[in-house]
């Protein structure tokens, strides 16, 4: 399995799950050129899935990745923490050679990413 939900994030996913109406639905986790550092995560939801996308299923939730951003997020955890601010979605990845201050870009080994604005 290339990345692991955490109880609140997998929680707060099927919370979300329920505002959608497509029949097929798909958390699609990747990773995209930007930031700061040059790479920045992407999460969110997805109604197609594509011939280079990598399914698995996590506690009923059907998840997808771009096999290519698979060695680059293999083993991330993804988090939800509410704090009196809010709440957000946490990613603890270990290949992640670099994070950049705002914590929303970072660097991966062989990847050079596209830097730009956090």
């Amino acid at each position: 399995m290339a990345i692991n939900l955490s109880e609140a994030a997998n929680l707060q996913v099927k919370e979300m799950l329920k505002d959608e109406t497509a029949e097929e639905v798909y958390l699609r986790f990747g990773v995209k050129g930007g930031g700061c550092s040059g790479l920045s995560y992407k999460l969110g939801f997805d109604y197609d899935k594509k011939e280079t996308d990598r399914e698995f299923e996590q506690n009923g939730i059907p998840i997808i990745i771009a096999e290519m951003d698979v060695p680059i997020i293999e083993g991330t955890t993804i988090d939800f923490k509410q704090n009196m601010m809010g709440g957000g979605f946490t990613i603890e990845n270990p290949n992640a050679i670099v994070s950049c201050g705002c914590g929303s870009s970072f660097k991966a080994p062989g990847v050079e990413g596209q830097p730009g604005n956090c």
